[in-house]
């Protein structure tokens, strides 16, 4: 391979090609192709109504919470273009992302009203529009987010789905695990002997549950979003059961277990979902989980930016620990750039940057033009330092390590067999 002595402006180029020319696994969306329905979310009302859209409309509206929760879809939205976009300059990283959806479509952005954008969106086949944004975005693949227990997820799944390879499943875990008191009559009344104190019987049908929906889904992972109390392991029932239930099926599936870490609840539930909250959490929890289960796989997020170091310390030590994205509160360019810089100098080319968390099928195609703006100024870095202390690179390896970073790392995290073939 040869290597010759390169400018900053050649790595870049190479840098910007490799990026542009790449395509993305989206490892954690909550999206849906159009055979599950309502559930999947597009079009310029959802995207005005996003949770992190709703926060911000609160902050300059005289709007109560209450009154807004009374509005139709529709009125949410005019009230939020009109706060936020005509009585003021978008200038947050959210309303930016709608400016930029607007403008990828060719569609008006400084308009008073949302006539167009509306005219535009009902006008879409969703089959078509979903292939046109995942073009629009650069995406070959994303990984939906899917609940059993949710009232209108899950029969979809019971009356059968076809799989479609653009959209990849995984089993949820939220509700078994963090509301145990509630979902195990559910369970119950779905044939499993379960009760709410965790005894041995219930344990192994949890297992029989997790055995079923696995052969209905089929899902590259499971996943569970922790609080910032996070503890393992206590004496707690869902303790019991992430030990004694989830982990071993993971390990019999060989599938990953993804742990988000860090939210806190309904700080102010008035706002509703733009209510969650931060909290930095005790990562000694994630350290004892990866050592004393050295034969399952972690994938694993931090939501709180003092603990992104530690994270990155424990990714040292801990082989089967694959740190990923910058999730919710952390995915603002500024922060994204902090995190990515200092994964690349304690982990070289070994994590996943990024997923979009996207819950609106549009929000894909900002959430990965920023995260390619803001990789471009990262690697350009890197490699110009490493130019800088003696070792060209050439655009082949550029190349490779942004496919790595792009899809390959997950995709061989989550098929370690198809990785190693």
């Amino acid at each position: 391979m040869q290597r010759t002595n390169r400018s900053t402006e050649q790595i870049e180029q190479f840098v910007e090609d490799a990026v542009a020319s790449t395509l993305v696994t989206d490892m954690h969306t909550h999206l849906y192709p159009s055979v599950f329905g309502k559930i999947g979310l597009w079009g310029i009302d959802e995207l005005l109504t996003y949770h992190y859209l709703e926060a911000e409309f609160f902050r300059y509206s005289e709007t109560t919470p209450e009154q807004y929760w009374a509005f139709s879809k529709r009125e949410k939205a005019d009230a939020i273009w009109h706060t936020l976009f005509v009585e003021n300059t978008p200038v947050s990283e959210s309303c930016r992302g709608v400016i930029a959806v607007l403008s990828a479509f060719g569609l008006p952005t400084e308009s008073s009203d949302l006539s167009d954008a509306r005219a535009f969106f009902s006008s879409r086949s969703l089959e078509d529009h979903i292939r046109n944004v995942f073009k629009l975005a650069g995406l070959r693949t994303v990984v939906m987010t899917n609940d059993p227990l949710d009232p209108e997820e899950g029969p979809v799944w019971m009356q059968g789905v076809t799989p479609d390879p653009a959209f990849l499943p995984v089993l949820r875990l939220d509700r078994l695990l963090r509301e145990w008191s509630d979902p195990w009559e559910q369970l119950r009344s779905q044939g499993y002997k379960v009760d709410d104190l965790g005894s041995a019987t219930c344990i192994r049908e949890i297992r029989r549950f997790l055995s079923d929906w696995y052969a209905r889904m089929r899902p590259v992972y499971m996943a569970v979003s922790l609080p910032d109390t996070f503890q393992f392991p206590d004496d707690t029932v869902y303790s019991r059961i992430l030990r004694e239930a989830v982990l071993p099926s993971c390990r019999e599936f060989d599938i990953p277990l993804s742990l988000m870490i860090g939210v806190r609840r309904q700080v102010n539930p008035r706002i509703r979902l733009a209510g969650d909250a931060v909290g930095r959490a005790d990562l000694r929890a994630l350290e004892n989980i990866c050592r004393d289960y050295p034969d399952n796989r972690f994938l694993v997020s931090v939501l709180s930016r003092e603990n992104q170091h530690e994270l990155c310390v424990y990714a040292r030590k801990f082989n089967n620990l694959m740190p990923f994205g910058c999730w919710w509160f952390m995915n603002n360019p500024s922060i994204v750039e902090e995190i990515t810089r200092e994964r690349i100098e304690m982990l070289g080319t070994s994590f996943i940057p990024q997923h979009s968390d996207a819950r609106v099928l549009e929000q894909l195609i900002y959430k990965w033009r920023n995260t390619r703006r803001t990789l471009i100024r990262i690697l350009t870095n890197s490699y110009s330092l490493l130019s800088d202390d003696g070792r060209e690179i050439s655009s082949e390896e550029i190349a490779r390590d942004v496919q790595r970073l792009f899809h390959l790392n997950f995709e061989n995290w989550i098929r370690p067999s198809s990785a190693a073939a």
